[in-house]
């Protein structure tokens, strides 16, 4: 590997695991970065999913405090993350590397357009909190766990298990809807739900997938980097700047995808 391609993949990991702490959809930058350096986009989503693994636990880990008192929610939402991440790998790996060739582009597109419109989504979510809580008065937090929200997480873990970019804007979208909850608990919950996926598929894909295990070692140390950043000083950066870097990669990345199918 050429020395500078090792920087850059190091970096893309570091600014990814960031994003998937804050925010979400930090593959968004690793997979285009791999997919420009000449790997085939399955053995680059394969790898980034292993790679960015570390980083959604050491997220996971530097939101606890968030995380106290939700031990039952987590043990409701916990098992359709993970059949959904199974079920997803499988998919991946099952469909001929054409099909996910040819999908892949509109996947990249789906979590652009979620990444553009999260703020309108959060926006309506609280306001709609307000408006519940005028009306039947202050509550305390949502037990969680209904047949609906966790068919969703279900869902989302199927869709994280095949391409896991946005997958965490898709959780926050869903929780921050259907739970009365602070979106920065909801934030905690929705960074041991992605670890969960990243960690499941990416076992699945480290024993069966095409794998460059050079870049899953450097995403793997960029993301943990990122991941504890995340946590600590994520919360003080601009989410604008944070979201337009998502943006422009992600359609870079769609038009790059296109091309190669041309």
């Amino acid at each position: 590997m050429i020395w500078w391609h090792a920087v850059l993949i190091t970096l893309a990991g570091v600014w990814a695991g960031m994003i998937n702490t804050v925010v979400g959809s930090g593959t968004l930058v690793t997979f285009p970065v791999l997919v420009a350096l000449g790997y085939p986009p399955v053995t680059a989503t394969t790898s980034n999913a292993i790679g960015l693994a570390p980083g959604s636990i050491s997220g996971a880990i530097g939101y606890r405090h968030e995380l106290r008192g939700q031990r039952q929610r987590l043990l409701s939402f916990l098992p359709a993350s993970l059949i959904g991440a199974i079920c997803g790998a499988v998919l991946l790996l099952s469909l001929p590397p054409d099909a996910f060739e040819t999908v892949v582009p509109v996947l990249v597109g789906l979590a652009v357009v979620l990444v553009i419109v999260q703020p309108r989504v959060s926006s309506w979510v609280l306001r709609r909190r307000e408006e519940r809580k005028r009306k039947q008065g202050a509550s305390g937090p949502g037990v969680g766990g209904s047949v609906l929200v966790i068919t969703l997480i279900f869902l989302i873990g199927v869709y994280g298990g095949y391409f896991t970019a946005a997958q965490g804007v898709m959780l926050m979208a869903v929780m921050g809807m259907l739970l009365d909850e602070s979106l920065q608990r909801l934030n905690g919950v929705k960074n041991v739900l992605s670890a969960v996926v990243n960690v499941v598929a990416g076992t699945v894909y480290a024993f069966v997938a095409p794998v460059n295990w050079a870049a899953v070692a450097l995403l793997a140390v960029g993301s943990i980097i990122g991941g504890l950043l995340g946590a600590k000083i994520g919360r003080r950066l601009s989410p604008t700047a944070l979201r337009s870097v998502i943006v422009i990669v992600g359609v870079a990345a769609m038009v790059q995808l296109i091309l190669r199918q041309l």
